[in-house]
């Protein structure tokens, strides 16, 4: 009796083990691992509204970007990332060099990023534009007296240009870009006269730009648009700075004013696959694209949605085609010419 009554009672605990075991795998892989060098606010909301529409839970580590991409290879394949958020085109190039991050296979991407903003190997795409463009004070300097990057090489910027230091990534990426138009030769000679023609030794990031040219120790800075465009828009004296500058657009007789992106990579690691795709899918969306051009400042990455006001202000211009995936590949060689020029 104790036989027959013990076999059926095991026999509906495996049963019910099964159930309990096949109603909590989706419920595991319902979650979503992401490292992300953005700063948190400017990236959690969205993630957030990633989550309530789709039920995945999703962490989120934050870090500066160099110190993820070494953590994702000490981790290795035990690396609980999905994912791989970053800024600037050099870094994601970093990435894939580093074996870190794998195809992703979405026509939906493909079709609604621009190929020049991805990777040729299809294993990250970009997020958001960012334009390193040519800043001056309105009330030193005329516009007509503007017209490239390279110009500002000529010995009529003498100590009349700030930018911060080389070792920075976006403009390790701008000198990549000239080493992609002009090669080594010309993109040594104008590092040289771009160096000559500092105000002040590098110091601080594209917001000490801004300062710096408003209170008069310079009269051109190269920064990205979005923060000034921030600056714009703050409450504080740095507004009240901004609105003391214009934007110019360079080179456009030419190839263009150079652009960036934010970008993202699915990891190598990755053991939310599906999940992962779909959460890069909805941030070419858009609603993702619209919040990261009102609330970041940032161009959006796909041309049918329109941008900030702020932006709006600072005039269309041509960017440069340029597929980005060259500035990783000229990384190197700029970092060494910018070295040799005397770029601290």
């Amino acid at each position: 009796m104790n036989d027959r009554f013990d076999y059926p009672s095991a026999r509906a605990l495996c049963g019910l083990l099964l159930i309990l075991l096949a109603l909590g795998a989706p419920l595991r892989a319902a979650e979503l691992n992401v490292y992300s060098a953005r700063k948190e606010a400017l990236i959690k909301p969205l993630l957030d509204k990633y989550s309530a529409a789709s039920g995945v839970t999703v962490n989120l580590v934050t870090g500066k970007g160099d110190a993820l991409l070494t953590r994702l290879q000490t981790e290795g394949r035990n690396s609980p990332a999905d994912v791989l958020i970053t800024t600037d085109a050099g870094r994601l190039y970093r990435a894939h060099e580093a074996g870190v991050l794998q195809k992703i296979a979405s026509p939906a991407l493909d079709a609604a990023i621009p190929a020049h903003l991805r990777s040729e190997q299809g294993d990250w795409y970009g997020l958001s534009v960012r334009a390193r463009a040519i800043v001056y004070a309105r009330d030193r300097v005329q516009p007509g007296d503007l017209s490239s990057y390279e110009d500002l090489a000529d010995p009529k910027w003498k100590r009349r240009i700030c930018i911060r230091s080389s070792s920075n990534i976006y403009n390790q990426s701008l000198v990549a870009s000239m080493l992609a138009a002009h090669g080594g030769e010309k993109t040594d000679a104008w590092l040289r006269g771009l160096v000559a023609n500092f105000a002040r030794p590098p110091v601080g990031g594209d917001r000490d730009q801004v300062l710096a040219a408003a209170a008069g120790q310079c009269d051109v800075v190269i920064v990205n648009t979005y923060y000034l465009a921030a600056m714009l828009n703050d409450k504080s004296a740095q507004r009240e700075a901004a609105e003391k500058l214009k934007v110019f657009w360079p080179n456009q007789n030419g190839q263009g004013a150079h652009v960036n992106i934010s970008g993202i990579g699915l990891t190598t690691a990755a053991r939310h696959r599906d999940n992962a795709v779909r959460l890069i899918e909805y941030l070419a969306s858009t609603e993702a694209q619209t919040w990261y051009a009102e609330v970041n400042h940032e161009y959006p990455i796909r041309s049918n949605i329109p941008v900030s006001k702020t932006l709006a202000a600072m005039g269309k211009f041509k960017a440069d085609t340029l597929n980005l995936h060259q500035l990783g590949q000229h990384n190197a060689e700029a970092v060494k010419l910018m070295d040799r020029a005397g770029w601290k």
